[in-house]
C-alpha cells in the first residue's frame, strides 16, 4: 500500500492560481471606479490604483495558499494592520464586502464552494475592520 505525501490542494490551487485572483482583484477595482455604489469606498483610497491592483492579488494568493511573496515583501504586516488608520465605518466596511463579492461572482472561479468559502472569509475580515461607532 503506498501513501500519497503530496500536500493537500490550497484554495489558491484549487481556484486557478494567480490569474485568477489578478481577475479578481481588477474586477474589484474596476467596480470600485465605476459604480457608484462604491463611492465612499473608493474616496479612501489613492488617485492612482495601480499599485493595489498589483499588490491584492498577491496578497490574496499568499492568504490562499499560494505564493507567500506579499507576506514576504511585507513582513509582520496583514490587512488589519494595514488598514488600521482609516476611518473604515461599517459602511465602507460593507462596500469593500460587496465589491469583492461581486468581483468573486463574476469572475466565477470553480469549485463554487470554494470561492463561496474565500467570499465569506473575506467579507468577515472586512466587517472586522469597522471602527465601532
Amino acid at each position: 500500500m503506498t501513501t500519497d505525501n503530496s500536500p493537500a490542494a490550497t484554495p489558491h490551487d484549487l481556484l486557478g492560481g494567480a490569474p485568477v485572483f489578478a481577475a479578481i482583484a481588477n474586477r474589484f477595482y474596476d467596480l470600485m471606479e465605476r459604480d457608484p455604489a462604491y463611492a465612499e469606498l473608493r474616496a479612501m483610497h489613492a488617485e492612482d490604483l495601480g499599485p493595489m491592483r498589483e499588490s491584492l492579488p498577491r496578497f490574496l494568493a499568499g492568504w490562499a495558499g499560494g505564493p507567500r511573496d506579499w507576506f514576504e515583501a511585507n513582513p509582520g504586516k496583514c490587512m488589519m494592520s494595514l488598514h488600521k488608520n482609516f476611518p473604515i465605518d461599517r459602511a465602507t466596511a460593507m462596500q469593500w464586502a460587496e465589491a469583492m463579492a461581486r468581483a468573486v461572482a463574476d469572475v466565477a472561479p470553480e469549485p463554487a464552494n470554494v470561492a463561496q468559502a474565500m467570499t465569506d472569509a473575506l467579507t468577515r475580515m472586512a466587517r472586522s475592520m469597522a471602527k465601532p461607532g
